[in-house]
């Protein structure tokens, strides 16, 4: 797809990858519209016009009519919205669970729902989804975050495969560790105990561009990540073994109790 006066409504665009996407789409020559809860903190760019959206609402459906009424002419949307807490199970409340499958999981659905026949009418659009190395390997730790991300691989797929008789392109995106925000100091400490490797935000948003550009019906990045992903798939049990080992360094940081 060019990007070249493109109108995207990016969903996730005030932090980390999101973030990054603005300015390299800008730099590209798309217009963005950046959706958030709190579109004040969005500060002043030429060609970027923030907007409210609340991605864990009941109403979010009806959210998503207001917004294209007033951008009727969105004709692609990048989600790149996502939740999640580093802890055991156990020790996460039913609300911190609910408000990961609402923001990675439910929004998604959402929102390809409310422009998937739009996009069909003007014959043509395309839907980015960034996901995670997470939603092809389980990781101690983030099992809700999993599940979602997991669900969203599988969302996107099922999607793409539906949609392949029509112009529509459905693209998805999955990171490895990367270095952002939402990161607290355990994780970071983590990721250098367990010697894995973090990207930049602005690295990934170059990934994801070009995927864009490139009509890639899915990218995964970083080296041995996408190794380990085809070997989850067909051979998990070498994985599960490799998990037990590092467990105790994991449950060291795990038990922190940390929000991420």
């Amino acid at each position: 797809m060019k990007l070249h006066d493109r109108i995207f409504l990016l969903l996730g665009g005030t932090g980390g990858i999101g973030e990054a996407l603005v300015d390299s789409l800008a730099r590209a020559g798309s217009r963005v519209i950046v959706a958030s809860r709190h579109p004040e903190n969005i500060g002043h760019r030429e060609g970027v016009s923030p907007v409210h959206l609340d991605l864990a609402a009941i109403d979010l459906d009806q959210q998503l009519v207001r917004l294209s009424e007033a951008y009727p002419d969105i004709d692609g949307v990048i989600h790149c919205a996502g939740q999640n807490r580093f802890a055991e199970l156990a020790a996460m409340a039913v609300s911190e669970l609910d408000a990961q499958f609402s923001v990675n999981l439910r929004s998604a659905m959402l929102v390809a729902r409310h422009f998937v026949p739009r996009f069909r009418k003007a014959g043509s659009g395309a839907l980015v989804f960034v996901g995670s190395t997470f939603g092809s390997i389980g990781f101690p730790g983030y099992t809700v975050y999993c599940a979602t991300k997991f669900g969203l691989r599988g969302f996107t797929e099922a999607l793409r495969r539906e949609l392949a008789d029509t112009a529509l392109q459905v693209v998805y995106v999955a990171p490895r560790a990367t270095a952002t925000e939402m990161n607290p100091e355990a994780v970071n400490e983590l990721n250098r105990a367990l010697g894995n490797h973090v990207d930049s935000p602005q690295a990934v948003a170059l990934v994801i561009l070009k995927a864009m550009e490139n009509d890639d019906r899915r990218r995964f990045l970083g080296w041995p990540e996408k190794l380990f992903v085809v070997i989850n798939g067909i051979l998990p049990r070498l994985v599960d073994k490799a998990m037990l080992k590092k467990l105790p360094v994991i449950k060291r940081f795990l038990n922190t109790g940390v929000l991420q």
